[in-house]
């Protein structure tokens, strides 16, 4: 099922013992466009401290509660490794998160995650979730510890707020469409599978959806999206309804009317996700 990513704004965010915070951001890999991790605020508990939770370790959302469940306890969320997350986070920084936690890293595979599609597929390390911090990185296996780094001297941020996101301009292949206003997000593989388009500076009252596949390219420096898109074919598209759950007779009539293949096409045979833009 897709969700609104801001529909998950502020939710709840619970260890196996206590509550630590509230979703504060999320942030997305701009290869894939998949969520891999949540900006946890954790309030006067830690002093508000951010931190990261991967999707490796939530549980069903808890829709009506407005509540995740994560299984990690309080105790690891405080000893994790310090993740400035005002800055742009590292792969070094990953790589001594991943290593702490005793997960698998989901950058090596052609899947979504790893070689799984899910998250919850994510195999974990047989040092699993250490104590103090520092331990992890130390009694990591030989190829996480090497990989980490070789990795280190990437500075090239890859990972993305969605929040700054979706306060872009939104170009078609022949001038301005509207803006980014939200992003619906698969609660399963947590892949974002469209960009939510508000086109009302140029016509009143219209959302699109747009797929991260039909994005041409994104100017960081300037925060606008390009996609490989006519603004007639945008003005003609179905439009989108936040009141109503997108059913996938819906999606089907979006990319029939870009003349696009589905994301889920050949899901049964290889389920694999979305392609690099």
């Amino acid at each position: 099922m897709l969700r609104s990513i801001k529909d998950m704004e502020n939710f709840a965010i619970r260890a196996t013992d206590g509550t630590i915070g509230h979703a504060l951001d999320f942030l997305f890999d701009d290869e894939k466009w998949v969520i891999r991790y949540l900006v946890v605020d954790t309030g006067t508990w830690l002093s508000s401290r951010k931190v990261l939770i991967s999707p490796i370790a939530i549980g069903r959302p808890d829709w009506a509660a407005k509540a995740l469940p994560v299984a990690v306890t309080k105790e690891q969320v405080k000893a994790s490794p310090d993740i400035d997350t005002e800055k742009p986070v590292s792969r070094q920084h990953e790589m001594s998160y991943m290593a702490f936690y005793g997960y698998q890293s989901y950058w090596s595979g052609d899947a979504l995650w790893g070689a799984v599609p899910y998250p919850s597929m994510m195999p974990l390390l047989a040092a699993g979730p250490l104590s103090r911090p520092g331990d992890a990185e130390r009694n990591a296996p030989t190829s996480v510890r090497r990989e980490a780094t070789e990795r280190s001297k990437d500075a090239d941020p890859h990972l993305r707020s969605c929040k700054v996101v979706m306060t872009y301009s939104i170009e078609a292949s022949d001038g301005e469409i509207g803006h980014v206003q939200g992003m619906l997000v698969d609660e399963e593989t947590w892949a974002i599978r469209y960009l939510i388009v508000n086109t009302s500076n140029w016509w009143l009252g219209h959302q699109v959806l747009i797929a991260p596949q039909w994005i041409q390219d994104v100017r960081w420096s300037d925060d606008t999206v390009s996609v490989n898109l006519t603004r007639q074919a945008v003005k003609d598209a179905p439009p989108y309804d936040p009141a109503a759950q997108l059913d996938r007779d819906q999606e089907l009539g979006i990319h029939e009317h870009y003349g696009r293949p589905a994301y889920w096409a050949g899901k049964e045979k290889r389920d694999a996700g979305i392609s690099p833009r």
